[in-house]
């Protein structure tokens, strides 16, 4: 089965600002860039998108500019849950909370949010359910986050090296499961 692994453009915060679950909006303007991402997706696919709005926005567009066969938001694709960090900008997390989580951000959970173990678990649970689907060409968008997680999934890298895979704005990467 294809699947092909979208994240979502960029956002309208600043750099340096943890944003994880919150709903923030992308950066305008997009059409183009949503155009190349088009040209890089099957013309008929089932589309599953984080309910995020920065990735609702892209999905929608896809959704109107191909045949899609089916549309679904998933909550399992949702971005890392930081969160009392969220918003914040990362250098005015106190580093007794940061640095921890530096250290072993696979383990250990943001304040009040979650690890990367409890995001790749939750993403697993995705995975295994549409596993199933064996006709169509899937398309997921969503976070780098999750798209690390899902190339850990299909690798077996450990999660610790999950960066070691580059998720850049508006990326699209296919993979076959």
């Amino acid at each position: 089965m294809e699947i092909y692994l979208v994240r979502h453009t960029e956002t309208v915060c600043e750099k340096g600002v943890c944003y994880g679950q919150s709903d923030v909006d992308i950066a305008k303007p997009f059409d183009a860039i949503f155009e190349n991402i088009i040209s890089q997706l099957p013309r008929e696919a089932i589309i599953f998108t984080s309910p995020l709005k920065r990735c609702v926005i892209l999905a929608e567009y896809i959704q109107d500019n191909t045949r899609s066969i089916s549309f679904k938001k998933e909550e399992r694709l949702m971005e890392m849950n930081f969160g009392d960090w969220e918003m914040k900008n990362w250098n005015t997390i106190p580093p007794e909370q940061l640095n921890p989580w530096m250290e072993d951000f696979v383990n250990i959970c943001a304040s009040n949010g979650e690890s990367f173990v409890e995001l790749h678990q939750r993403v697993g649970s995705f995975l295994s359910e549409i596993s199933n689907e064996k006709t169509q060409p899937i398309i997921i968008v969503a976070h780098a986050g999750v798209i690390r997680s899902i190339l850990c999934h299909q690798t077996s890298l450990p999660l610790k090296d999950a960066f070691t895979n580059t998720v850049n704005f508006g990326q699209v990467i296919k993979i076959e499961r």
